[in-house]
């Protein structure tokens, strides 16, 4: 009997030591990736003598090394007469140090977009640049030449004066393979997880423009005074303490003009929560880049105040309603908003906080995704079909180890439709590797807002279904392909389309 009991005791001894030790060796898989986010602005000289389009982008780079760095960005019009013109495009560069604070940053940005009538081609263009930067520590500040070329049949070609703000934006990470680890806070505490969390939210939404203004629509010449704009989009919230957050929107019309409207805000805001953190009150500002389908909003500068309540729904959840004004400084373009989402928030990075007491973390895969898009023989309004090829960007946010929600943004490079873009969310599922553990596929279905550059898509309205597989190059970079169809609601775009790109996937801590 004692020798039974003591044979039971040793099992569960090693049993226990074995668990301990295998978590201990999981737990500390944290690597820190180092990362800058950028605002920068240049004065593009335009064809035909015509005013000089404003240009602002907003990026976020990942240093491969300590001299040389890649990443992604858009740039939006906010001066001139081509209010509306976006683009998205992929950054890479170098820097490298003159002295303990004086660098040479030197890059090249290659992307797609155009809008507004512009001569944008088919919105394929290059913008390389050379800065001396100076490092304040908390942010650095550079100026220098860059000389932008919307090279595939595009007029605009323009040397000048570049200018950014850069913001170190670093975060840490696990392995995409982790995702779905779960481990309680005591056995995160010998670890380096045991520090305070980040706190971030991820609001997906629909939002309502109601028309307050006079301007008429360069689409139909009419007013579009009392019309409803109805869109979709999402926006990302960064908390800098327990109040104070800034914030990225970005939204896409599907209904109520022509398609091709979107606007994209950076801003801050101040959060307040009440009944004991179910209800939350939001004030915001934001400014930021807008226009096309036919809104004229000048150069595209916008600015957008507004309040949010939310309620709790479940776990970290909340139904969110806004209400607010998106309009030019001057109130040549003027419109309510009222909006109604599903905001989800995540506490990152940490195990510790003054507001919660979390119990448990669990690593959430993540994945962004560069890729090239090309639709075969997409429909025209003309009544033509033609192939046009788009850069896209895709992030996909793992609810389980197999399932993702995700979001996308495209920008017609190609195929003479400069002016065409996408804004899209859904959901998909990817499957278990295999081949050695270096392949898996997904499918998946998003749909969303579309339209400009003579794409036939109505009023904007999209949907895309597709499935495909990706390759393993190393623990967060896999190549991957796909093959779609996107069909237009109230529009002739349908099209079989493949695309080809690179994932770069990791997982994260979140704390419960």
């Amino acid at each position: 009997m004692v020798q039974s009991i003591f044979k039971r005791t040793l099992l569960l001894i090693l049993t226990m030591s074995v668990h301990f030790f295998y978590s201990q060796n999981e737990i500390q898989t944290q690597k820190t990736q180092i990362g800058f986010g950028q605002l920068d602005f240049l004065s593009i000289k335009m064809p035909n003598n015509e005013q000089n389009m404003g240009f602002t982008g907003i990026h976020y780079n990942l240093m491969l090394n300590d001299w040389s760095y890649a990443g992604a960005g858009f740039y939006g019009a906010v001066g001139g007469i081509r209010g509306g013109f976006f683009t998205l495009g992929i950054n890479a560069g170098i820097k490298q140090n003159l002295t303990a604070n004086l660098f040479l940053d030197a890059g090249v940005h290659f992307g797609g977009g155009g809008g507004a009538a512009a001569p944008d081609g088919g919105g394929a263009f290059i913008l390389p640049h050379v800065n001396l930067g100076y490092d304040f520590k908390h942010f650095s500040a550079t100026t220098g030449w860059s000389y932008v070329n919307f090279f595939d049949s595009g007029e605009i070609n323009s040397n000048q004066l570049y200018a950014s703000i850069q913001v170190p934006l670093s975060f840490n990470f696990s392995d995409f393979d982790k995702r779905e680890l779960a481990f309680s806070s005591n056995e995160l505490l010998n670890s380096a997880w045991n520090t305070p969390t980040n706190r971030i939210s991820i609001l997906i939404h629909a939002n309502n423009l109601k028309v307050k203004s006079e301007a008429p629509s360069f689409a139909t010449g009419l007013s579009l005074k009392n019309n409803t704009i109805r869109l979709a989009g999402f926006e990302l919230n960064s908390y800098i303490n327990k109040n104070w957050f800034y914030f990225v929107k970005a939204d896409g019309a599907y209904h109520g003009i022509k398609a091709g409207y979107m606007d994209i805000f950076v801003g801050g805001g101040y959060h307040l929560n009440m009944n004991r953190n179910r209800t939350n009150i939001l004030a915001k500002f934001g400014l930021g880049a807008g226009g096309g389908g036919g809104v004229d909003t000048k150069g595209g500068f916008l600015i957008y105040p507004d309040i949010s309540i939310e309620q709790k729904l479940f776990d970290n959840v909340y139904a969110s309603i806004n209400k607010g004004y998106l309009m030019t400084p001057d109130s040549h373009f003027l419109s309510s908003t009222l909006g109604f989402g599903l905001k989800y928030y995540v506490d990152k990075d940490g195990i510790t906080s003054e507001e919660n007491n979390f119990t448990k973390g669990t690593f959430k895969g993540f994945e962004t995704i560069i890729k090239q898009d090309w639709y075969i023989a997409a429909s025209r309004d003309g009544g033509f079909d033609q192939d046009m090829h788009q850069i896209s960007l895709q992030v996909n946010f793992f609810l389980s180890k197999y399932i993702y929600g995700a979001g996308q943004t495209s920008f017609a490079n190609f195929g003479g439709a400069g002016a065409y873009a996408e804004g899209i969310v859904g959901i998909g599922a990817k499957s278990n590797p295999f081949l050695k553990d270096k392949a898996s596929v997904f499918i998946q279905i998003l749909g969303g807002a579309a339209g400009g550059g003579g794409i036939s898509t109505g009023q904007g309205l999209i949907v895309k279904p597709s499935a495909g597989i990706t390759y393993q190059l190393n623990n967060n970079l896999n190549l991957r392909g796909g093959l779609g169809y996107v069909k237009a609601r109230g529009g002739n775009l349908s099209s079989t389309y493949v695309n080809f790109g690179l994932n770069y996937c990791f997982s994260f801590l979140s704390a419960k």
